[in-house]
């Protein structure tokens, strides 16, 4: 299961209603802050949510509505939070620049902060004991843009009756077969962990893309997501005002996650030219699970089950 708040979702520059980009991911404690725009630690204030644990910080891009609230970030965590160490994970033109960024805030070591900046690549990031995370090269202004998979491991359930009927005891017996290991039993009967494992079931799976120019990159990464998070930052009739900027427009976004079969579509990063109804509308007209996500609203996103939707919103922002 992951939780999803979002901190900004205008593109380019704040408007009354939003700010600029950037997403809170929540998985089992750990929170993943997803770009970090101008005014983002406000946002996390007016959340409720707090700084605890954010450690983790993955920049789809370089371009500056992304990024200019790092220094205000470290700031903040090297004067008032107890938090003295970051990794920031982006492209090699993004870290450049938020390399000379954050040599601001920390000169005259006014601010003392340990950070790790992490140049991503495609592949595996992280890999944990219920989590991978990974990234995937997309096609905006620039060079080292990325999208992100936050992917639950595939899981085998316990059958505790079938344990039962074989005379599997409660503790470390079962605790190993649900490792991989067989076991022999006191009166000698052997167990296999697919004696008492059932099929595996795929984990949760979000997917994050920030500004992108095109969707073909994202097909596949995004294949079967319960959640993809996309830009809408124009409607079809701005299509080539959307080619000139590398953008892509509400109607882009919904085919991709139609194509890719993705079960709930959360638009983001919407042109201040544009209500979230308008932007919302055409996306639906193509695919009827997507939702423009307003500033601070929050969702839920847990693995799809037939019948249940997998991501849940929270409500939105008043």
């Amino acid at each position: 299961m992951f939780e999803l708040c979002f901190l900004g979702t205008s593109a380019s520059a704040p408007s009354i209603e939003r700010n600029m980009t950037s997403t809170l991911v929540i998985h089992e404690g750990q929170r993943f802050l997803l770009d970090c725009a101008e005014g983002t630690q406000r946002q996390i204030l007016q959340s409720g949510l707090g700084f605890k644990g954010m450690r983790r910080i993955f920049l789809t891009h370089g371009h500056l509505d992304h990024i200019l609230g790092l220094g205000g970030i470290v700031s903040t965590f090297g004067r008032w939070e107890a938090i003295s160490q970051i990794e920031i994970f982006g492209g090699r033109w993004a870290i450049e620049r938020v390399r000379d960024l954050i040599k601001v805030v920390l000169r005259g070591k006014e601010v003392e902060m340990e950070i790790e900046f992490v140049e991503v690549k495609p592949g595996v990031l992280i890999e944990e004991k219920n989590l991978t995370i990974s990234a995937f090269s997309v096609i905006h202004r620039g060079s080292g843009c990325f999208g992100y998979v936050f992917q639950e491991k595939t899981k085998r359930p316990f059958l505790v009756e079938q344990a039962e009927k074989l005379g599997v005891p409660i503790g470390p017996e079962r605790k190993r077969l649900v490792a991989g290991e067989t076991i022999a039993l006191a009166n000698g009967v052997v167990v296999t962990p697919d004696d008492v494992l059932g099929d595996p079931v795929p984990g949760t799976k979000l997917v994050y893309v920030g500004d992108i120019a095109r969707t073909d990159e994202v097909l596949e990464p995004a294949r079967d997501a319960d959640a993809l998070v996309m830009e809408a930052t124009y409607v079809e009739a701005d299509a080539e005002i959307a080619r000139q900027f590398g953008h892509i427009t509400a109607a882009a976004s919904a085919r991709c996650a139609r194509d890719a079969q993705v079960k709930q579509l959360y638009l983001t990063h919407i042109s201040r030219r544009y209500s979230g109804a308008v932007i919302e509308a055409e996306a639906r007209a193509i695919f009827p699970d997507a939702i423009v996500a307003n500033d601070l609203d929050r969702a839920v996103v847990v693995r799809a089950v037939s019948g249940q939707p997998s991501a849940v919103s929270e409500g939105r922002a008043k």
